[in-house]
């Protein structure tokens, strides 16, 4: 990646004839060209040091390139050694990556010829401005910074939550919501370093352009993302989509399916960490259980609710906990009874629509309860009876859940 950075840099300044610094958004010296007919002291010492001085840096943000969206004209400063630049903001999706900077010569009075020379390196700045944010805005100490710090946050570190909560992406935005972006295949890559950096990466640029979305963070086998609370999910979906298509790209294989889990509202910085473990709670219950939903609320979820809080799994209902579980489970060889009972809960007792779902004649679904209940001794679609099994048949898809 930093060779494509390089060589992009180094094609643009002979196209230009002239000088070029690239810089990420901390100031920091990431390529420069080879070619230059003069350098000038503030060049000079910033590819000795790769990092831009704090007066020369001053003089620069005077000039409005932190928020600017075309070239700016930052004039000489013979005070700081510096001749006159143009200042190209590169940009993705309006989306801010880095800073490419055109030297003027000596001879040069003003900086028209280089703005008349721009557009014949448009396609050059866009690829570089696409490279930049594959690598450096995800990679950058001060963006690795400010996740550790909303993850911690998330965990309910009180110095990380209150740091968070000054933050202007949050101050003064809420009510917020906490999403959990996690892949339903539970994908990790052998190095939890780079696992990391690609929901890093796939969080950070699904989420550019959505101004609902105020900040992301990736961890080893997900990311999050911090919303503005809505009641429509239309953001919600956008995000989702974009996260498939960059884990995609960054992972080199097929993502089947995306899953959003999505946290109540909540107006309290304190209540970061309930709103995560709401989110990863419905993000793990749809990743188990598919009729949920890609795009899944917590209040969603019923039953794994509870088992969530009471950490329970298989062991808790599936096994000792439920004998009449147990004992379908175990006379259950070929899958035919459980399956059937499972999407007859689910769907209210309509054998005509469990009969669809499995491409069966109704008769074979009320000849498979018939053995439930003989099996049984009683009937499973009545009472304490139909809550006990449809409760370990949940528990038994929440022991599965993803480990996040």
């Amino acid at each position: 990646m930093q060779q494509d950075v390089e060589e992009l840099v180094e094609r643009v300044a002979q196209k230009l004839g002239r000088g070029l610094s690239l810089e990420d958004l901390d100031g920091l010296l990431l390529a420069y060209s080879s070619n230059q007919s003069h350098a000038d002291r503030v060049r000079v010492n910033f590819l000795l040091s790769k990092r831009v001085p704090v007066d020369v840096k001053a003089w620069q943000l005077s000039h409005g390139i932190a928020t600017a969206v075309r070239p700016v004209v930052v004039p000489a400063n013979q005070e700081l050694g510096m001749l006159g630049r143009v200042c190209v903001p590169l940009m993705v999706r309006g989306f801010r990556v880095g800073y490419l900077w055109v030297q003027q010569d000596l001879e040069e009075e003003s900086a028209t010829a280089i703005l008349t020379q721009l557009p014949d390196v448009r396609n050059e700045l866009e690829l570089l401005s696409g490279l930049l944010l594959d690598s450096n805005t995800a990679e950058s100490e001060f963006r690795r910074s400010r996740e550790r710090e909303f993850l911690a946050a998330c965990a309910g570190e009180a110095n990380a939550v209150a740091a968070v909560a000054g933050w202007k992406e949050v101050q003064d935005r809420g009510p917020w919501q906490l999403v959990t972006v996690l892949d339903a295949d539970g994908w990790a890559a052998p190095d939890p370093i780079a696992s990391t950096l690609i929901h890093r990466s796939a969080a950070l640029q699904a989420t550019i352009g959505v101004d609902a979305a105020l900040f992301s963070a990736g961890a080893e086998t997900h990311a999050v993302v911090l919303f503005r609370e809505s009641t429509g999910r239309a953001n919600h979906a956008q995000v989702l989509v974009h996260y498939q298509l960059e884990l995609a790209k960054r992972s080199g294989r097929h993502v089947h399916r995306i899953i959003l889990g999505i946290s109540e509202g909540f107006t309290r910085t304190k209540d970061f960490a309930e709103a995560y473990r709401q989110s990863r709670v419905a993000a793990q219950a749809a990743a188990v259980d598919a009729q949920l939903g890609e795009l899944v609320d917590c209040r969603a979820t019923g039953v794994y609710q509870l088992l969530a809080s009471a950490g329970g799994g298989a062991g808790v209902w599936g096994d000792a906990g439920s004998v009449n579980f147990r004992a379908l489970e175990d006379h259950d060889r070929n899958g035919e009874l459980l399956p059937v009972l499972e999407l007859l809960y689910d769907n209210d007792g309509s054998v005509q629509d469990v009969a669809e779902k499995l491409h069966l004649h109704r008769s074979s679904i009320y000849n498979r309860l018939g053995r439930i209940r003989q099996l049984l001794g009683v009937d499973p679609l009545k009472g304490m009876v139909r809550l006990e099994l449809h409760a370990a048949l949940k528990a038994r898809r929440w022991a599965a859940r993803p480990r996040i």
